[in-house]
């Protein structure tokens, strides 16, 4: 009997020996430690199966607080700038003796612009974190409506632009937010309009194709390489080269395009032409046969 208690606690030990290992590296793991991976010896058994699976999810979630520290650190000092820029104005303004009522009205006018860029960034910020946390409701949306109204509120941008607007707009039915999809349309046409060129092209459409609702948003513009088109996507992201008619662009308009578009179970696609330019599409699930969310 002995005998018997002593193989089977020896043979236990065996069998829970991959076990105590994973426990023991588990417990190690941090947020700071997320490179570590469960390395087991020995044959392929359900223990070797269940380290591949944690090491899957452990890889998954060093990605993920990778991104977000890339995020806050960007989010930093993009928020930083403005206010760094604010305070030499007025530092300037105010050590100048000399400093007349019109110099000072023109201080206050480009702190108050710096402001308003503030706004936007951090207006972006929470939709972005809006979006990304999913949608609380939906109700039915025109995609084909939404984007006559982002045309119109995009007409005195194109104009100053002397840009080209070849539209085809139809009606696509889709279930969703609709602030939410109104942004994502909103920033389509703001990128179309901000990275092109003088004289150039923007073309918009909307259709129901292969039993979704598919808004596609091209323009004309420097070439973007094929391999920078993902990128595009990611926040604070922009091309070295990219030209804006303003130079206010914060970097985050086509992540949130991405983030609104899974949100609505969307699928996104980005073609960069070799000619030049962007065309985006987005195809939403019909209202007859929503996401789920």
């Amino acid at each position: 009997a002995a005998i018997a208690v002593a193989l089977g606690w020896l043979v236990a030990g065996r069998v829970l020996r991959p076990l105590r290992a994973i426990t023991a590296t588990a417990r190690r793991i941090s947020a700071t430690s997320l490179h570590e991976r469960l390395a087991l010896d020995g044959p392929d058994d359900e223990f070797t199966e269940l380290a591949g699976t944690l090491n899957g999810l452990l890889a998954r979630l060093e990605a993920s607080f990778q991104a977000q520290r890339h995020f806050v650190a960007s989010a930093s000092h993009e928020l930083r700038t403005p206010l760094t820029l604010d305070r030499t104005l007025l530092q300037v303004a105010l050590r100048n003796p000399g400093t007349t009522v019109e110099q000072w009205r023109l201080t206050g006018r480009e702190v108050l612009e710096s402001g308003k860029q503030q706004e936007r960034l951090l207006e972006a910020l929470l939709t972005l974190a809006t979006s990304e946390g999913g949608l609380c409701h939906r109700e039915p949306v025109d995609l084909g409506e939404v984007t006559y109204a982002g045309l119109r509120g995009a007409k005195s941008r194109i104009e100053r632009d002397r840009l080209r607007v070849e539209t085809s707009v139809s009606p696509a039915p889709v279930l969703g937010d609709p602030d939410l999809i109104d942004r994502l349309v909103a920033n389509l046409l703001d990128n179309a309009v901000r990275h092109n060129l003088p004289g150039g092209t923007v073309e918009v459409s909307t259709a129901v194709r292969d039993g979704r609702a598919v808004l596609t948003v091209a323009n004309s513009g420097l070439v973007v390489p094929p391999a920078e088109v993902d990128r595009l996507f990611e926040p604070f992201q922009r091309l070295e080269t990219a030209r804006t008619s303003d130079g206010s662009g914060h970097g985050l308009g086509l992540s949130i395009v991405r983030a609104i578009a899974a949100a609505h179970g969307a699928v996104l696609a980005a073609h960069a032409p070799p000619e030049g330019g962007l065309r985006i599409e987005v195809a939403f699930p019909l209202t007859d046969s929503p996401a789920q969310g």
